[in-house]
């Protein structure tokens, strides 16, 4: 059935205490919005519209970053969950199948919960995600019978019997679009907040003699993030999810608890992961690879049979080849490295491509920036880069060439040739010895 997704990212999040909207703020190195619009990607939906109010340029750009096709509308006034809902109508009047409302600040959903919901409209009209809380404070209660929904409840106007129940409402709910939109117009405000809510749509459906049911998911999927401390509660829920999942995929960690993985890790069994690795957003590493301790890497790609680290950094656009090594404090960005090549140590290799089983002498810089533009270094395959070579960018290195050690290369370097680009040596002897006295005698007499 088709599946269209409303995800609502209207609010200030003034217990952030914070400038940026709520729903920008990181959780494992990307926005709360994107964890979101990640488990809703499972269900392949055809529509994703973004509900936007505060800060709703920026939540705009993040939507668009991560779904370029995704739509987004505006809620000028926020008056509650079905009035932000109400305002995603006109961009799905012709949506079939399916419509889940998300929300922006509630990351931690799983894509197969979202999937449980729509194969149980096959059996409700209306579908709530619910769970039971350890203590249900003052959350909505969901009242049923089996798995019928007969109404939600809030906690101000629930009995104390109603009270005494631990099935909450997560607010996560799913129906067929044109019966959405259609239910949606029919709430109304009369209540304390003078707002509009979801939570009305079971029970006005009932009045219709359709039914509604309840998905029932444990409770840490429906974490709200409100508070920073929200954030980090969700941060460790995020992390120790993932940890369990690659171990159960055939990654070691040799210390899980040390490992930070990003919304979107790919790491293929039989990889190695030493402690404190952090991955960014955007990394896959393949089968049989290993990334020693203390690494940070974003953006990159690594491929079978690789070695990082200890102490490295891979930035954006870095790619690794099968059997490459990049040792320890080596900083990797927008760079190519093709088989079997090796970068040991102490070396920055930015804006390059470097060819099949090249070695990289420690202390080399790419010298990629020249205060206005960056410009590209290329490296043949079998070169030999000696230590503390300044490659100073645009400048090419051809097949099985070798630079001297010291050498700041600043023309094209030939194949199968040496470059050597560094002042002659001159030994004055004695004058360390008299230089030093001189030294000396200047000081004394500064006393």
């Amino acid at each position: 059935m088709p599946v269209s997704l409303v995800i609502l990212a209207a609010g200030q999040g003034t217990r952030m205490n914070s400038d940026l909207p709520k729903v920008l703020h990181l959780l494992a190195g990307s926005p709360l919005l994107h964890h979101a619009m990640q488990a809703g990607r499972s269900l392949g939906p055809e529509r994703v519209v973004v509900v936007t109010g505060h800060g709703s340029e920026a939540v705009t750009r993040a939507a668009l970053a991560f779904d370029e096709d995704a739509l987004t509308v505006v809620q000028a006034e926020q008056k509650g969950t079905a009035h932000a809902v109400a305002q995603a109508a006109p961009l799905l009047a012709d949506a079939t199948g399916d419509v889940i409302v998300l929300y922006g600040d509630t990351p931690l959903v799983r894509p197969e919960t979202l999937e449980a919901m729509q194969a149980a409209r096959a059996r409700h009209a209306v579908v709530v995600l619910g769970f039971h809380a350890a203590d249900p404070g003052r959350y909505g209660r969901l009242v049923t019978d089996g798995d019928s929904l007969l109404k939600i409840v809030e906690y101000k106007d629930a009995s104390e019997e109603e009270r005494a129940l631990t099935l909450c409402n997560s607010g996560v709910i799913c129906a067929d679009a044109k019966l959405m939109f259609s239910l949606v117009a029919e709430v109304g405000n009369a209540n304390a907040a003078g707002e509009y809510y979801l939570t009305d749509l079971p029970e006005l459906a009932r009045k219709r003699g359709l039914s509604a049911g309840v998905v029932i998911c444990p409770e840490d999927e429906t974490l709200g993030v409100n508070t920073r401390t929200q954030l980090a509660e969700a941060e460790r829920a995020f992390q120790t999810r993932a940890r369990a999942e690659a171990l159960e995929n055939g990654v070691t960690l040799t210390a899980p608890e040390t490992v930070f993985f990003g919304l979107d890790t790919v790491v293929g069994r039989d990889s190695i992961i030493g402690p404190c690795v952090i991955f960014g957003p955007g990394v896959t590493v393949e089968s049989g690879a290993e990334i020693k301790g203390f690494c940070h890497l974003e953006g990159c790609h690594i491929s079978r049979g690789a070695t990082v680290g200890p102490f490295a950094r891979l930035r954006p656009g870095a790619e690794l080849a099968e059997d490459v090594h990049v040792g320890n404090f080596v900083e990797i960005k927008n760079a190519i490295l093709d088989e079997g090549v090796k970068v040991g140590h102490l070396t920055y290799i930015g804006d390059a491509d470097v060819g099949e089983f090249t070695n990289i002498g420690a202390g080399t810089v790419t010298c990629n920036y020249d205060g206005v533009m960056k410009h590209r270094t290329r490296i043949g395959k079998n070169a030999f880069i000696g230590s503390d070579t300044m490659l100073v960018a645009p400048v090419t290195v051809g097949d099985n060439a070798l630079t001297a050690s010291g050498s700041v290369i600043t023309e094209d370097v030939p194949a199968e040739a040496i470059a050597l680009a560094r002042a002659r040596q001159v030994n004055k002897p004695g004058l360390a010895t008299r230089l030093r006295e001189h030294l000396l005698k200047l000081k004394a007499s500064r006393k």
